[in-house]
């Protein structure tokens, strides 16, 4: 076992990804880690549960056990705490509890919520029963959250068909607790323009849609970029904008892998970004 002593102000940001592994290496952590590298930030990890899949679909899911979900936070907290944070997949209200519980105990900064719950292919990736606790106990900790429209609809348990609704749900979601809500509009027709809701402010960040099957992790991807980007200390409207700048490109250069609902180029042209310069070894 290691032991842990006085953690120095980093010279290189940290982002932590809160999140389940995806065996594809298309969403999940896998994604997320990749996405801090391209913009130029050291990311850490908090494994909640792993996941069997592929671009066909999720084959099987093992949710980690609450403690051990726990030890991670705390090794990442007496050594390597992070400038920023996200959570991903979480499953169930019993992780919800704990992540919420670990989030609040270290004070980890800058939290983005990326409401998981069912994957590119449909299958389910957060129970139905979890949506309260999600509400509840990690809407109000996040500075951002960041739904799709139907993730909007269920959070806010109102339809989303159109872009007024979509606001209106996003308000209702900026209630609960949170300070930016972005309602994502991939689900929209034609552009995939999104929405992002302050409290007296709304911004619209249109977009370019791009037609393509290879578009899996593109939820997860966002919210890495948005962590990153707060991580290197880049204001939220900022982040946000840069973040669905580098994940267009993502999207656009996606190599093509799988039969089903492929991954992103993590790696597009212009990235990665580069951090501040590291200092030697201590």
């Amino acid at each position: 076992m290691g032991t842990s002593g006085p953690t120095a102000a980093p010279s290189w940001p940290i982002a932590a990804t809160v999140a389940g592994s995806d065996s594809g290496g298309g969403a999940g952590i896998q994604a997320d880690l990749k996405t801090f590298s391209a913009l130029g930030v050291h990311g850490t990890s908090v494994l909640t549960a792993l996941t069997a899949q592929n671009t066909w679909g999720v084959r099987a899911v093992h949710a980690l056990p609450p403690e051990f979900v726990l030890a991670q936070f705390a090794a990442l907290q007496d050594d390597l705490p992070p400038a920023a944070v996200k959570t991903g997949m979480l499953f169930d209200r019993v992780r919800i509890a704990v992540v919420a519980e670990a989030l609040r105990r270290h004070r980890w900064p800058q939290l983005v919520v990326d409401p998981v719950m069912v994957a590119k292919g449909g299958d389910r990736l957060l129970e139905a029963d979890a949506i309260t606790a999600l509400c509840e106990q990690l809407l109000p900790l996040a500075l951002v959250v960041t739904p799709n429209w139907p993730e909007a609809a269920v959070l806010a348990n109102q339809p989303v068909t159109d872009p007024a609704s979509a606001l209106a749900a996003g308000r209702r979601i900026l209630a609960m607790g949170p300070r930016i809500v972005v309602v994502k509009g991939g689900h929209a027709d034609g552009p995939p323009t999104d929405l992002v809701i302050e409290a007296g402010a709304v911004t619209t960040l249109p977009g370019e849609r791009i037609p393509t099957r290879h578009t899996h992790g593109t939820g997860c991807t966002f919210s890495a970029a948005i962590t990153a980007h707060l991580a290197r200390g880049r204001p939220p409207l900022e982040a946000i904008r840069e973040a669905k700048r580098y994940v267009t490109a993502a999207i656009a250069n996606a190599p093509g892998l799988g039969g089903g609902h492929g991954p992103l180029q993590h790696l597009p042209p212009g990235w990665p970004e580069a951090g501040p310069a590291p200092r030697g070894p201590r």
